[in-house]
């Protein structure tokens, strides 16, 4: 037992000290985010320095896959599908690896963002997409490894790889013309049948029965199929404005297509109403 105590307490003591030690981390973790177009996008990654080292074609051989950085692979996400160098890449988080060459880079977007380093089996069909792309030569040394955006246009920008005197760059296109155009578009369209049964739930609720009876039956003249709980709300805004004709036509309407449904919830209030408003 004494042993068992005094074990414990030496093990305690240790993680008490290292738990007590912070030290600067020799290749820091950096995270950007970056709004491009419409389209968020969030980079993570370690930065490695030189000192004094060879970088490409050394450090970080021609040719071989690179983590592109230093610890934990870096990691990409995009908020919406995206085209990187022209390739199609659907929204989600990547693993960004490459392969540094003398005059080429391949930038490559992985699936497998759970990787220590480079994938110890790497899968071909993990792989998003696959970019090459020119190394340039910096006229300057940049001691820390950057990623960085750069190069921005409405619905595009520049993915920057820089450290020692190389750069390489992909380019990342969005669908902000398009995503913008269709805002526009529904903006001048007017209020959608959604947002006048919104309207009309909430009027109904406060007491403006007139406002409520006019953006229910807006909702129901704009949609191509109305719901079953859109007359439903009709029929309680008809039934409360004193139209018990009206309030009985849109609950039969509501029962039948409830019925279709297999709603037997709503079945239950339509036949319910019909009866308390002595529908034959």
């Amino acid at each position: 037992m004494k042993k068992i105590v005094l074990f414990l307490s030496v093990a305690l003591l240790s993680f008490g000290i290292e738990a007590q030690v912070k030290a600067p981390q020799p290749s820091p973790i950096s995270k950007i985010e970056q709004v491009i177009g419409l389209t968020d996008v969030s980079v993570e990654y370690s930065r490695p320095s030189m000192k004094g080292r060879t970088i490409f074609g050394d450090l970080v051989p021609f040719d071989k896959l690179w983590r592109t950085g230093a610890n934990k692979n870096t990691q990409i996400t995009f908020s919406d599908d995206v085209k990187v160098g022209g390739k199609e890449l659907k929204k989600g988080t990547y693993a960004i690896f490459t392969k540094p060459g003398k005059e080429n880079w391949d930038v490559i977007f992985y699936k497998d963002t759970n990787n220590w380093g480079t994938p110890q089996k790497w899968e071909d069909a993990k792989v998003a997409a696959n970019v090459k792309v020119k190394a340039n030569t910096l006229p300057m040394n940049v001691e820390t490894f950057t990623i960085m955006f750069s190069d921005f246009t409405m619905e595009s920008a520049v993915l920057n790889f820089i450290w020692a005197n190389t750069e390489a760059a992909v380019t990342i296109q969005t669908s902000a013309k398009e995503a913008t155009l269709a805002s526009i578009e529904k903006a001048m369209a007017g209020p959608s049948d959604g947002d006048h049964y919104q309207a009309a739930t909430f009027y109904k609720e406060i007491g403006e029965t007139a406002k409520a009876k006019e953006h229910i039956d807006k909702a129901i003249s704009l949609s191509k199929q109305p719901a079953f709980w859109y007359y439903r709300q009709q029929s309680l805004i008809y039934a409360k404005s004193g139209d018990k004709d009206g309030a009985i036509k849109a609950a039969k309407m509501s029962l039948e297509l409830a019925g279709k449904a297999g709603n037997a919830d709503y079945v239950k209030m339509n036949k319910d109403s019909l009866t308390e408003w002595g529908a034959k």
